[in-house]
């Protein structure tokens, strides 16, 4: 099935949103990659720039919030290696300059009321992984410490793989991950 407008729209400011941020992202560019015309901007998203990047940075967190649900849970080790394995290839486009769509519009300080749409994006991204968890047999309060710790790294992670321009900040971080693993929950 082909993709309507307002959905190439909304995959092109997820695009936008990582290599530019919510202050970055124009509607031109947005335009550009879509190849909408100009007059869907205000068909699709009566409420303007706010709408269209609440709307991306909804849809991302949905689509990573799915790729957390299909993870493998035989045991938590193999459970954060299927994690880091997935996360992986985003982050080394963190390192090219890219980041994350859901974490943009909490860095810009005009977001507001897109605060709510990055936080209901982690909370489900929280709530997903710490389910898989609780099937790999990790007991749900630890369960839940454990997914906001691996989230949480995962965002430090793109920060520092942005800034040093290498995906090696996250090597390190996915290293001594596996260990707390291990060492927490030997199998």
């Amino acid at each position: 099935m082909a993709a309507t407008t307002r959905d190439r729209m909304i995959d092109a400011a997820i695009d936008a949103l990582q290599k530019k941020g919510v202050a970055g992202m124009s509607f031109t560019a947005v335009l550009e990659a879509s190849g909408a015309a100009r007059g869907a901007i205000y068909h699709h998203f009566p409420g303007g720039k706010a709408e269209l990047v609440a709307s991306a940075a909804a849809r991302n967190g949905d689509q990573v919030r799915e790729r957390l649900a299909a993870l493998p849970a035989p045991g938590p080790q193999v459970l954060v290696e299927a994690f880091l394995e997935l996360v992986r290839p985003v982050v080394a486009e963190s390192a090219r300059g890219a980041g994350c769509a859901v974490a943009a519009v909490t860095v810009d300080p005009d977001s507001g009321d897109l605060r709510t749409v990055a936080a209901t994006a982690f909370d489900s991204w929280t709530t997903t992984l710490a389910e898989r968890l609780t099937a790999a047999g990790v007991e749900p309060p630890a369960a839940t410490d454990l997914a906001t710790t691996l989230l949480t790294l995962l965002q430090g992670a793109h920060v520092l793989c942005r800034a040093e321009g290498t995906i090696e900040p996250f090597d390190r971080m996915s290293r001594a991950a596996i260990d707390l693993v291990r060492h927490r929950f030997p199998a």
